[in-house]
């Protein structure tokens, strides 16, 4: 380590950003053993290529979008701390290479690290570049609520392979690091470097359009560190939602329904320890409850799915999945393509497809029939939604979506077997009034109450009086599970023919024993 002239660069070779518990660390550190510090962030060409299997965009113009809002918030906030944000374009190691160049005095290079598979080459490929300059790394572990080092597994390999019993040997046995103070002033970039910061490129730079926002949009939110902690202020302080998150967390319509953290927490921009921090307080000021709690809880989701990749690595985007179990998928494009364009002619399926579609964001509800109907009613390749999810989701984090999938399919964590929704009780049990069906499939306003879940069964002059023609303005159901019938002639209260004139959202979804939190719940057979 030289005594003079040192300089820190600190890497982000992919979306995480300040707020990032790591990336405080990172920050921390380098302001202990450094004069100056480079902070920069690396669009890496990798993350808009085509996906593994199937050749979908890797990053779609939702998530670009919230990306780009995030980097330009992160970027004014770091010149408001006597720094700013360096922004380049290209594979990760040559730009680290090139800057290291152009500085000539660099003594270490930091970066957080990740645990998917190609995330890893690149770190390695970054290693490999200071090696041969005689620049030092330094790495750390962030991005979920307990840190590695604090797991109560004496390795990785002997992480359960069952939530619960990770959650119960977490919650008893670890311990939630405290959250690190942000910096108010930061060590600036080496003067006289002629380091020039770098434009954010547009989404058109980076072969995309920007999107339009849909006034329906259950998350017309912008990404960057304000946003996200403003909307941590609003859920938590403003509105206290939280107290009653357990409660509405299977809504459908609306902001409020549920935390919608995830996004933030994807990118970088919000900390699960900053999350668990809030709650804490909250629970000590306001009222600690099962709602409180369960935020908590969906963060050990997240958590474990990302230490589950850490475990499995590539196989978690493997066909067989973690079970190494063989299962003929099919790989119907006609199938896939009205499955992802929702016109499956299964209401419920449609409305969340087209959500998707059009605002890059799909509730836990929502994710988790779709997830089913394609699996197991369809019986498609679960690569094929994963890789769509992967495309589309504003929210998408690599672990959780493949993991999650994984737990759909059948061949991932999911301790019991052959578990499939029934797609027109799912609709009925949570969107019983149908109004979510009618939001995003306008096609089938005209249809009152729940039977909008299952147009197919209505007479042609019901059909005709809510001008919907079957196969002209919406298609029949391109399949049929024998376990539908036992629903589709039950009316839910304030539903059906003595419902038709009335008008009102629909009722809060009734909560069951265990049902889950980020994407998969426990349940009985007739589910």
């Amino acid at each position: 380590w030289s005594a003079t002239a040192r300089t820190i660069s600190c890497v982000s070779l992919g979306p995480l950003l300040y707020c990032n518990p790591c990336v405080i660390q990172v920050f921390h550190w380098a302001q202990r053993n450094a004069e100056h510090i480079v902070p920069l962030y690396c669009f890496d060409p990798g993350h808009y290529l085509g996906t593994a299997n199937y050749n979908l965009p890797r990053t779609g113009p939702f998530r670009l979008r919230f990306l780009l809002d995030s980097i330009q918030d992160l970027r004014t906030s770091l010149i408001q701390g006597g720094s700013t944000l360096v922004v380049r374009r290209g594979r990760p190691e040559q730009v680290v290479g090139d800057l290291i160049k152009q500085l000539g005095s660099v003594s270490a290079v930091a970066f957080h690290e990740e645990v998917a598979p190609e995330d890893q080459q690149v770190e390695r490929g970054v290693k490999d570049i200071c090696s041969q300059m005689k620049v030092k790394v330094h790495t750390c572990w962030g991005s979920t609520l307990y840190h590695r080092d604090d797991l109560p597994f004496n390795h990785l390999s002997r992480l359960p392979d069952v939530y619960t019993q990770f959650r119960k040997a977490v919650e008893t046995q670890g311990r939630v690091r405290p959250v690190l103070p942000t910096l108010d002033q930061l060590k600036p970039l080496p003067p006289g470097s002629g380091l020039d910061e770098g434009p954010i490129p547009s989404p058109e730079e980076l072969e995309q359009t920007d999107p339009v926002r849909d006034p329906r949009s259950a998350f017309p939110c912008s990404g960057g560190e304000t946003q996200a902690l403003a909307r941590l202020q609003h859920y938590f302080w403003d509105t206290d939602a939280v107290s009653t998150y357990k409660e509405t967390r299977n809504g459908l319509i609306g902001l409020d329904y549920s935390t919608k953290f995830s996004p933030w927490l994807a990118v970088g921009c919000l900390s699960p320890r900053y999350i668990y921090q809030q709650i804490k307080k909250y629970e000590s000021e306001r009222t600690a409850n099962q709602s409180t709690y369960w935020v908590v809880f969906e963060l050990l989701w997240r958590d474990y799915f990302k230490f589950i990749g850490a475990k499995y690595g590539d196989r978690l985007f493997d066909i067989k999945g973690l079970q190494d179990k063989s299962i003929p998928w099919k790989k119907d494009m006609n199938l896939f393509n009205a499955w992802k364009e929702g016109r499956t002619g299964v209401p419920f399926v449609d409305a969340n497809m087209r959500e998707l579609a059009l605002t890059g964001f799909m509730s836990n509800r929502g994710r988790q029939n779709v997830a089913s109907f394609l699996t197991k009613d369809l019986g498609l390749d679960w690569r094929m939604g994963a890789e769509w999810f992967h495309y589309l989701l504003v929210d998408h984090d690599v672990s959780s979506n493949y993991g999650n999938w994984l737990y759909s399919a059948g061949i991932g964590n999911d301790p019991r077997e052959n578990r499939k929704f029934n797609m027109i009780k799912q609709g009925l049990d949570y969107d019983n009034n149908g109004d979510y069906v009618r939001h995003w499939v306008p096609e089938l306003k005209g249809i009152r109450g729940g039977e909008v879940h299952t147009p197919w069964t209505l007479s042609s002059a019901s059909l005709s009086h809510s001008l919907v023609s079957l196969n002209d303005t919406y298609p029949s159901p391109i399949v049929m599970a024998p376990e539908w019938s036992r629903h589709t002639n039950k009316k839910p209260t304030g539903a059906g023919p003595s419902a038709r004139g009335k008008k009102g959202p629909s009722h809060t979804p009734k909560q069951h024993k265990d049902r889950g939190i980020d994407f998969y719940f426990s349940k009985s057979k007739n589910f």
